[in-house]
C-alpha cells in the first residue's frame, strides 16, 4: 500500500493539473439556486436618474369665471332705511340757542316731541346706494305733516341724540314742497349735490351747518381732515350708523319736527 502511494498520487494530481479539469472544479457557493435567473436571463433593471423629478399629480381645474357685467354697477346696491319721529329730536324747540342765525330758527309755534307724536308726526325712509357707489336713492314717506309747513329737509351726520352738520340738502337737488305734495319725497343724490352742500355759506355762520362730514382718514393732499365728497363716503358713514333724516317745518327750525336715524336695512327672512 506505501509503494502504491507515491506514483498513485502523483497520477491524480497530474491528472487535476490541465485546463480541462481546471474549468471543471465548481464550488458549491458558485453553484446556481434552482429555478433562479442567471445571468443571461435576468430582467434588466431601469435606468434610473437621481436628478429626475418624480411625477406631478394631476391639478384641479379651476372653477369658470363668472359671468362680469360692469353694466350692473347702476343697479341699485345696498341698502339703509330709517324711521321718523319726534321722539329722536335731541331737545324741545324753545330751548334753540339764541346765537343760532335766524334762517335756523322758527317763524311759526312750536309743538312740544309729545304734541307732534299724538298729532301722528311719523315718516319711513329708505336709502338704496347704486352698486358703483355713483349714486344713492331716497324715498321717504311722511304722515302728519303738511308739506307746506316744511320749509327745510337734510340728511346730517352724527349720532343719536346729536345735532351734527349737514350732510345733503335736498333743496340743493329737488323743490322740496312740490316733492312732498302727495306725502312721498323721491330725489336721486349724486357726488353734486354732497360738494354744493358743504360749499354752501362758505364763510359764513351758515357754514357752521353746512360744514359737511368728515371721515377720520390720512389723505395725501392735506393734514387736515377731507370733508366727504362722494356717495361712498356718505354710505361709509351710514355704515357707521351715524347718518340721520331731519325733517324741518316753519314751528320746529333749529331742532326738526322729526328725524329718523339710518341703520342697514335687515334682510328678509
Amino acid at each position: 500500500m506505501h509503494a502504491l502511494r507515491g506514483p498513485f498520487l502523483c497520477v491524480a494530481l497530474l491528472s487535476g493539473c490541465g485546463p480541462e479539469a481546471e474549468r471543471a472544479i465548481v464550488t458549491p457557493t458558485d453553484q446556481p439556486r434552482a429555478g433562479a435567473p442567471t445571468a443571461a436571463t435576468a430582467a434588466p433593471k431601469p435606468a434610473t436618474s437621481a436628478a429626475a423629478p418624480a411625477a406631478a399629480p394631476a391639478s384641479t381645474p379651476p372653477p369658470p369665471a363668472p359671468a362680469l357685467d360692469p353694466g350692473r354697477g347702476k343697479e341699485p346696491g345696498p341698502l339703509f332705511e330709517a324711521f321718523l319721529s319726534p321722539y329722536q329730536e335731541p331737545d324741545e324747540e324753545e330751548n334753540t340757542p339764541s346765537t343760532t342765525p335766524a334762517i335756523f330758527r322758527s317763524t311759526a309755534p312750536s309743538l312740544s316731541r309729545a304734541q307732534r307724536e299724538a298729532a301722528g308726526h311719523r315718516g319711513h325712509g329708505q336709502i338704496r346706494f347704486s352698486k358703483d357707489l355713483s349714486r344713492a336713492f331716497v324715498d321717504v314717506r311722511v304722515e302728519g305733516v303738511k308739506a307746506e309747513a316744511v320749509n327745510m329737509f337734510h340728511i346730517h351726520c352724527g349720532r343719536p341724540g346729536i345735532l351734527g352738520p349737514i350732510l345733503v340738502d335736498f333743496a340743493l337737488a329737488t323743490d322740496i314742497k312740490e316733492n312732498l305734495a302727495d306725502g312721498l319725497f323721491s330725489v336721486e343724490v349724486t357726488n353734486e349735490h354732497i360738494v354744493k352742500t358743504a360749499e354752501h355759506g362758505h364763510g359764513s355762520l351758515i357754514g357752521a351747518f353746512t360744514m359737511g362730514c368728515v371721515i377720520p382718514s390720512p389723505s395725501l393732499g392735506t393734514l387736515k381732515p377731507i370733508k366727504v365728497s362722494t356717495i361712498a363716503g356718505m354710505a361709509h358713514i351710514a355704515l357707521e350708523g351715524e347718518l340721520y333724516f331731519n325733517l324741518h317745518t316753519t314751528g320746529q327750525t333749529y331742532f326738526g319736527d322729526m328725524r329718523g336715524q339710518i341703520y342697514p336695512a335687515p334682510k328678509p327672512p
